[in-house]
């Protein structure tokens, strides 16, 4: 959500970034938004003004009854009377204000960054730069589940006979390399100096709306019935909802955390869920990276976080390269984003495999985290990152350190996680 003094004096900026984003249909709001805060402040205003004639008159009562005049004190209580009447209607009608005010304000998407690039969706997200050579072998790849079935190490008919398409039972040395990732990454991030952190997997309706645009609660969220919870799709989540409602120090900042979740996702508008696949789930494990900053420092901090994405699969020996993502594909609370993709030896191409994220002050607005230091109170910027999400992972694990007899190996940084393996044999 965007500054609504900002808005009210930069309405044209606020318009032209909803053009950006190819969203015209959201261009009414503005000028929605200025006509209903404009009534707001002048109900405001004679509010304020009655109580202030209230608050005098009132004082006169007192007086008149000292000094014997009783019915002229009676009349002064009517007049007060009155005005308490006007007063609460007016208050009521700046309520409602303030709500229609928000809920158009929680639809007009952030301001994106300059750098970002002009495109309608993701077809014209630009490619950054690559790491590593990605390598065709000469033997043929199968596919990822054909690869862990073959190593016994996965059961799809056994969990859509469970649960449905969408999720997955994961067995034998798969299983382990999966918690293997996940345990590798955690201590490659704290080895980078970020707090460990195992977060609630549930999370309020105020935090859900804090954190992410109506659409994509909508796409993403599992309500639990009858309560006011809702299972989290990223520890990003509950981890920026931790703060919810808060004055940060400022000289504690930044916060930097790594946090381990399981993710549940409903994928609604997606291109179906995969009978044999695991790239589309509904549910699957991630570590995330998030940091709570100061505004001059998030996009230092941005630049760091996808850097360390890079990294933890360049140490497994994965190709991968970052796509700048275009303004057509950008949710509504991002002010800049990039996806890391590894490479696909099967598919002779990169798919997703996270994604990094500035969000300015857009969460921290919606949540009320604020800042203070010498200068001033202010809100705080909030930027996450994948570091690695299992199993579309494997997928990419799987393919570039397959041999052709259908053994796997285990780069060195992740044989101590698998007991001193060096390859999974089929």
């Amino acid at each position: 959500m965007i500054d609504l003094k900002f808005l009210r004096e930069n309405p044209e900026i606020v318009k032209q970034n909803i053009r950006n984003k190819f969203q015209d249909a959201k261009l009414p709001l503005v000028d929605e938004v200025i006509d209903l805060d404009q009534k707001r402040r002048t109900t405001q205003q004679e509010a304020d003004e009655l109580r202030n004639k209230r608050n005098q008159i009132s004082k006169q009562i007192g007086a008149l009854m000292a000094q014997g005049k009783k019915d002229e004190a009676e009349e002064v209580k009517k007049q007060v009377a009155e005005f308490g009447a006007r007063l609460a209607q007016l208050e009521g009608d700046q309520a409602a204000l303030e709500d229609e005010v928000t809920k158009r304000m929680m639809l007009i998407p952030n301001i994106i960054d300059p750098s970002v690039p002009i495109g309608k969706d993701d077809s014209c997200n630009v490619e950054l730069e690559r790491f590593g050579e990605p390598v065709v072998p000469d033997f043929e790849i199968p596919y990822h589940t054909d690869i862990m079935e073959k190593l016994h190490g996965i059961d799809l008919d056994a969990a859509r006979r469970v649960a449905g398409n969408g999720f997955y039972y994961l067995m034998g040395d798969i299983a382990r390399l999966h918690s293997a990732v996940i345990s590798y990454a955690r201590d490659f991030m704290i080895d980078r100096g970020f707090t460990y952190c195992v977060p609630p997997f549930m999370i309020r309706s105020d935090v859900v709306t804090g954190v992410m645009s109506f659409a994509e609660m909508d796409a993403m969220m599992y309500k639990i019935e009858g309560e006011d919870l809702y299972l989290i799709g990223t520890s990003e989540h509950s981890m920026i909802g931790k703060n919810i409602d808060t004055i940060v120090q400022e000289d504690t900042l930044p916060h930097t955390l790594t946090s381990y979740s399981p993710c549940f996702r409903k994928e609604k508008g997606a291109h179906g869920i995969e009978e044999r696949g695991v790239y589309r789930i509904h549910q699957f494990e991630k570590q995330e990276m998030i940091v709570i900053c100061k505004p001059e420092d998030s996009m230092t901090w941005y630049n760091k976080l996808w850097k360390n994405t890079v990294d933890l699969f360049r140490s497994l020996d994965i190709p991968v390269r970052t796509l700048e993502c275009c303004s057509g594909d950008l949710a509504d609370l991002k002010v800049k984003s990039c996806d890391v993709e590894a490479w696909s030896p099967r598919q002779k191409k990169y798919f997703e495999v996270g994604s990094c994220s500035n969000l300015g002050d857009a969460q921290a607005r919606r949540l009320k985290i604020r800042v203070v230091g010498e200068g001033g109170k202010y809100f705080a910027h909030t930027l996450n990152n994948t570091v690695v999400a299992p199993p579309r992972m494997l997928i990419a694990f799987l393919e570039n350190n397959l041999n052709a007899d259908g053994s796997v190996n285990i780069p060195k940084v992740l044989q101590p996680y698998m007991g001193g393996k060096t390859k999974i044999e089929p």
